[in-house]
């Protein structure tokens, strides 16, 4: 089969590879129809996350087609329109018998190689994945479209694991894919008023066109002026970072109120600065929020419903064979480019 293979940092190769088989009786073989860059493919292409290890091949949010199945995959037939969460997860660990799939101690992550596992991903024609980890497309949803069903549901996970009560305001700081895939889950899902926080004005006024009642730039001097005005008081009742760096994450803790909580979701850094006295005297609670842990189905009927709109953040779908290009164009931040989506 043909891939687009990392083979050293910032140089992407599509090249013939081995076409992976089924193995195991759960396994299933799929033809990846949409295979969307994520943010931290990006930051796996010049090495940064430490992370993706050359040579691999990235990519984890896609979608496609069964061509093969195992004799114990009962669930899914060949000719199957399927997406599939990023995570595979054991299933036998204490964490996945209690439903925590997301900490699973055996977890590896497609197209991640690190020290402790290498997994290809799918950035390729082909990927096996085994079948607990599937969800069907529903139909109307296009396959570029189901691509992005991981990200949406990386931030329903963050929402739920916050405790949200009537009434409380929020904030979203950073407008990336999650940031406003999330802002779409709070207003689909709660009465909150919700603000968006990003140093991009461009962002900002999409967040606006996702429903944020109001966006902001973190670097205003008026900043938490403006915020109080927005929302009637002094602080915001739940924060949420989609960044992961020291300047949003103090921004979030800026603007939650004393006995707030702030829920991180970015990790572009391995570390931040964080300050400890103000989190401490000001009764702050941080949630940090891994990954996925059950939310695909409720994401993709959502999806198919319409409440979360996807499209909008497709910039551009392009060959699988012209990955290079576009994986460059997003490093040095091209404008106007949001996600896209590569089709092998």
């Amino acid at each position: 089969m043909k891939a687009l293979v990392m083979e050293s940092y910032k140089q992407m190769t599509y090249k013939e590879v081995p076409t992976p088989t089924v193995v195991d009786a759960h396994d299933v073989l799929i033809s990846i129809k949409a295979a969307a860059i994520c943010g931290s493919d990006v930051h796996g292409f010049d090495g940064s996350t430490g992370r993706r290890i050359p040579p691999v091949i990235m990519g984890h949010e896609g979608s496609g087609v069964i061509v093969e199945k195992g004799s114990a995959v009962n669930r899914f037939a060949v000719g199957d329109r399927v997406t599939f969460d990023s995570t595979i997860y054991c299933l036998r660990c204490s964490y996945c018998q209690s439903g925590a799939v997301n900490l699973c101690e055996n977890r590896r992550v497609l197209g991640v190689s690190c020290d402790e596992y290498r997994k290809d991903g799918i950035f390729a024609e082909y990927v096996v994945v085994p079948d607990h980890i599937l969800y069907k497309i529903p139909d109307g949803l296009s396959f570029a479209e189901a691509a992005l069903t991981e990200p949406a549901a990386v931030a329903a996970h963050a929402f739920r694991i916050t405790p949200v009560g009537l009434n409380d305001t929020i904030a979203v700081v950073g407008s990336g894919l999650i940031g406003l895939m999330l802002i779409q889950i709070l207003k689909a899902s709660t009465s909150a008023q919700v603000i968006a926080i990003d140093t991009d004005a461009q962002r900002r006024n999409i967040a606006v066109q996702m429903g944020a009642d109001a966006a902001f730039d973190p670097a205003d001097p008026q900043l938490l002026a403006n915020i109080d005005a927005t929302i009637g008081r002094h602080g915001v009742d739940r924060v949420f970072e989609a960044v992961g760096a020291t300047a949003p994450i103090q921004t979030a803790l800026n603007i939650v109120r004393k006995g707030g909580s702030v829920t991180l979701i970015g990790n572009v850094s391995p570390k931040i600065e964080l300050p400890l006295q103000s989190v401490v005297t000001r009764q702050i609670t941080l949630y940090g929020s891994c990954a996925i842990a059950g939310e695909y189905p409720i994401v993709l009927d959502m999806m198919a419903r319409k409440l979360i709109r996807v499209t909008p953040f497709i910039s551009a779908t392009a060959p699988l064979e012209d990955g290079q290009e576009w994986f460059e164009r997003l490093y040095h931040r091209q404008e106007n480019l949001l996600k896209v989506v590569l089709e092998p």
